[in-house]
């Protein structure tokens, strides 16, 4: 219980985090913020473990300063990759 209330405020902090870094304006609810931190979490978390260990791996390192700046990057790439496959060019 308590590992899925902390990916809920992982997932709203990395949101809005990345949301306030990402040029332009995003029309997300605080629904699509959370969600969007979640899977920022997990392409985040990825990109980190395979690039240390050189193994995919889907991972988290708890609640800490350091796995919401892995989940902000990861919700940065995961917005670039958004609006690349989503608006055209």
């Amino acid at each position: 219980m308590w590992n899925l209330i902390a990916w809920v405020i992982l997932g709203v902090v990395a949101g809005m985090i990345a949301r306030a870094i990402y040029p332009g304006r995003q029309g997300f609810s605080l629904l699509g913020t959370m969600v969007l931190g979640i899977i920022g979490a997990f392409v985040g978390g990825a990109l980190h473990s395979l690039l240390t260990t050189g193994k995919f791996a889907l991972a988290t390192g708890g609640l800490g300063l350091g796995s919401i700046i892995v989940a902000v990057i990861g919700a940065l790439v995961t917005l670039f990759v958004y609006y690349k496959v989503t608006k055209p060019a």
